[in-house]
Parts: C-alpha cells; sequence; structure tokens
C-alpha cells in the first residue's frame, strides 16, 4: 500500500530512454512514485494541473515548448510543486531564466540514481538542490561589482525602444528575470522575450558581454556581431 508521505513525481523529457530510466528510479525507490512522464512540454502542460505532482522533473531542450517556458506556465497553476531542472544545459543565462521562470532546483545530466533521489527529496523539503558546478556560478554571479548604469555611447543607435531601455536598466544592474517582471508589472516570459530583442539589437549572446558593452569594453567579431 502506498503511504500519503510517498513523493509524486513527473517527467518532462524528450529522450525515450531517459525517461524510461528515471521512471525506473523513482518506482524503485520507497519514498518516490512516478507520476507520469511527458516527452514534450505541449503534453506536460495539459495533463500536469489535473495530477497535481509533488515535484516535476524538468529538462529544458524539449521539441515544442522549451522547459524554461514550460516552467514559467505550469509554477503559477501548481504554487505547492517543486520543480527540479535536469539538463545538459550550464550556461549562467539559461541556468537564471530556469531560476528566474519559477525552477527550484538546477541539476546537470549525467546525475546518479542516488543523487537525484536525494535532490528529490531535498527540494520537496523546501530546499534548493544544485549541482556544484551550477552553485559556484551562482555565487560567482552575486559576488560581481555592482555594473555601472546603462548609459550613454554604448547603447546609443541600437533602436532600443523605452521598455528595452528600462529592462536593459535592471539586467546590468543584477536583477533576475522575475525581479524585472515584478519591477515592470509584467510576466517573467515577457521579460524574457524583451532581452532576447535587446541582445538582438546589441549584437550580444550573454548578460556578461551586455555589462561589459555598457561599460564600454565589450569585444565583438566581425561585422559587429559578439566576439568568440
Amino acid at each position: 500500500m502506498e503511504s500519503s508521505s510517498t513523493i509524486q513525481v513527473a517527467v518532462v523529457e524528450d529522450d525515450a530512454r531517459l525517461r524510461r530510466t528515471l521512471a525506473e528510479v523513482l518506482d524503485s525507490a520507497d519514498d518516490c512514485r512516478s507520476l507520469g512522464v511527458f516527452s514534450s512540454g505541449e503534453a506536460a502542460l495539459a495533463a500536469l494541473p489535473a495530477l497535481k505532482p509533488d515535484v516535476i522533473l524538468m529538462d529544458i531542450n524539449l521539441p515544442d515548448i522549451g522547459g524554461v517556458e514550460c516552467v514559467a506556465q505550469i509554477a503559477p497553476q501548481l504554487p505547492g510543486t517543486q520543480i527540479l531542472m535536469l539538463t545538459v544545459y550550464q550556461d549562467t543565462e539559461t541556468i537564471f531564466r530556469a531560476l528566474a521562470a519559477g525552477a527550484h532546483g538546477y541539476l546537470v545530466k549525467p546525475v546518479m540514481p542516488g543523487r537525484l533521489l536525494e535532490a528529490i527529496r531535498e527540494v520537496r523539503a523546501g530546499g534548493v538542490p544544485m549541482s556544484r558546478t551550477i552553485a559556484r556560478q551562482v555565487i560567482e554571479f552575486f559576488h560581481r561589482p555592482a555594473a555601472a548604469p546603462a548609459s550613454g555611447a554604448a547603447v546609443e543607435g541600437a533602436g532600443l525602444g523605452p521598455r528595452e531601455n528600462q529592462v536593459l536598466e535592471f539586467l546590468v544592474a543584477g536583477l533576475s528575470y522575475k525581479e524585472i517582471a515584478a519591477e515592470l508589472g509584467i510576466k517573467p516570459p515577457t521579460v524574457g522575450t524583451y532581452v532576447q530583442r535587446i541582445y538582438e539589437k546589441l549584437h550580444v549572446r550573454t548578460r556578461r558581454e551586455i555589462i561589459a558593452l555598457c561599460n564600454g569594453g565589450a569585444e565583438r567579431g566581425p561585422a559587429g556581431g559578439p566576439g568568440k
């Protein structure tokens, strides 16, 4: 008989072999159960609100709706559900986008079964499990000196609109997507849209390049593209 304390876990992962493996790991544990496995963000969004899992294991690189966007849509619908990213992506921008969208933890594949179950228990108990490399990046980000305001010749002529300039100021100040959304009264995915437009107009790929550009020191590649 299943205990009421059993952690109900849903898996959103496009790799069929990994989906099966994750389900097997969950069902082999005494205190976890695989509540459902989904191969796409669209399928997950359709089913998860009714299933109400305790924890969701979410990949980022999904075939239709990306994992970060999926998190942004499902988190408000399931405030009691903890979302744990399980992905190969380790760049700072993706990490912060996922956390700002509503993720509660971030693990880098591959993850040993014991560590995965430990992380599920930890996030369910209110913790924030992260792979060591991810935790280090988060700490280093907040230890960086504050950047100068994003204004002046560095961004002149880029054609940024008033709202894009506001978002740019907050990005350089170090605010997360969720914090920017709260400041401007919009949703985190909308912030992400503005950020992508800013990146395109300023010919950069990361927040670090934006900060360097606004401080007058960004390196650029050929034809105004970002430096390698």
